[in-house]
């Protein structure tokens, strides 16, 4: 009990510096704190101004740059309003060459693939048997000639007789019967003689019509029948040519009406639409709609003097319905889409860029008809509008 005052008396002593160690640090801390967070404010606003003012630079650099575009000048012309379709070539004439008598080939007498003219030879069927028919046939008419010139000798030697009372009646009937026998059998005679010719001409099988042969399909040496459902060949009108093409039945109408005025023209198109196969003139309009397809099918005839039109090689077609006359006429890759419809970016007097609202008529191809917005001579853009908006200062080079 003796050492326990003097231990308990000396322990706050001890601790009394500590408790103002802990002052001063958490001072310091604090103190630091508020310079960290003072600092990172002050950072964060330098930064936002240095990004604003970055903004406002590359802005004031946009505003100021100069965007290279191409352009083209606003055109007058008259413009043909064209409907388009699909269809096919076909042979003006398609003759599938058949024998019309029985006999063996003897001679094929084309090329495949060679131009003939109507009335030149193809094919020549053995001739002799025809030739022997036709022999026989003017042999069977001498003989019936005689006979009937005899007949008629007698008939006006009984015609005397009768006159006189020297012969029956019947007698003279019997042989003026016989007189009409003999020439109706002179007929019939020569009637075989036609036939014969006839059959010995068809042993020459010649073109009907002007056109190219196709591939032979009956060799030399064949016996061929006039019952055969296979020909010798085929032979196509090329020159001039057929084109068959469907458009929508709405269309029908202003068809009809301009093919009362003047002959339409057809343009033939190469399946790519760029190359220009022939041009031609409408030739039948079909005389009933397809339902299915709510199309109506024409008929173009086109002079083919170059070939390049082939049957049922497909193509497109384009119709002239008419011409619009002195239409503003600017390539379709002016005319630009946005919330308040149709525009088109026009250089002003000090190289800027100038919006100006469209009203487009029709667009054909590569090709805009407008009716209001721009007038023949303007400069308009026709690429590099995706960098600009109105205002833009442009560097404009006309387009090739």
């Amino acid at each position: 009990m003796i050492h326990d005052g003097p231990l308990s008396t000396a322990s706050p002593g001890a601790g009394a510096p500590p408790v103002k160690s802990s002052l001063v640090t958490r001072v310091v801390v604090l103190g630091t704190l508020v310079l960290a967070v003072g600092g990172a404010t002050w950072l964060a606003r330098a930064r936002t101004r240095g990004a604003a003012s970055a903004a406002a630079a590359a802005a004031s650099a946009a505003a100021n740059r100069v965007v290279p575009v191409l352009t083209v000048t606003v055109v007058q012309r008259d413009v043909p309003v064209w409907l388009e379709g699909l269809g096919n070539v076909s042979a003006f004439y398609t003759v599938t060459i058949k024998t019309q008598v029985d006999g063996r080939i003897d001679r094929v007498l084309f090329t495949e693939g060679q131009h003939v003219k109507k009335g030149d030879a193809l094919v020549q069927i053995d001739p002799r048997p025809f030739a022997i028919q036709l022999e026989s046939a003017r042999a069977a008419l001498a003989r019936d000639s005689a006979n009937l010139k005899n007949a008629r000798v007698n008939a006006d030697r009984y015609r005397t007789l009768s006159e006189q009372n020297l012969i029956a009646p019947q007698q003279l009937t019997d042989q003026q019967a016989t007189v009409d026998q003999l020439d109706a059998q002179m007929r019939s005679d020569q009637a075989q003689i036609d036939a014969a010719s006839l059959n010995l001409d068809f042993a020459r099988i010649t073109s009907p019509i002007d056109g190219v042969t196709g591939v032979r399909l009956v060799d030399p040496g064949n016996v061929v029948h006039a019952s055969d459902p296979t020909g010798l060949v085929v032979v196509t009108q090329l020159d001039p040519i057929a084109v068959l093409f469907t458009l929508p039945e709405d269309d029908l109408p202003s068809i009809a009406e301009a093919r009362k005025a003047d002959a339409l023209t057809v343009e033939a198109l190469g399946r790519d639409g760029e190359k220009t196969l022939g041009e031609g003139k409408l030739l039948v309009i079909d005389n009933q709609i397809n339902q299915a397809t709510a199309t109506i099918r024409l008929k173009a005839v086109f002079d083919n003097s170059r070939g390049l039109l082939w049957p049922n090689q497909f193509v497109k077609t384009r119709l002239r319905l008419a011409t619009r006359r002195d239409a503003i006429v600017v390539p379709a890759a002016v005319v630009q889409h946005g919330p308040q419809g149709t525009f088109a970016y026009v250089v002003g007097a000090d190289s800027t860029a100038v919006v100006r609202a469209l009203t487009v008529d029709a667009v054909q191809a590569d090709v805009a008809v407008v009716s209001k917005g721009l007038a023949a001579g303007e400069e308009v853009i026709a690429e590099g509008q995706a960098q600009l908006r109105p205002g833009a200062r442009v560097a404009a080079k006309a387009r090739p």
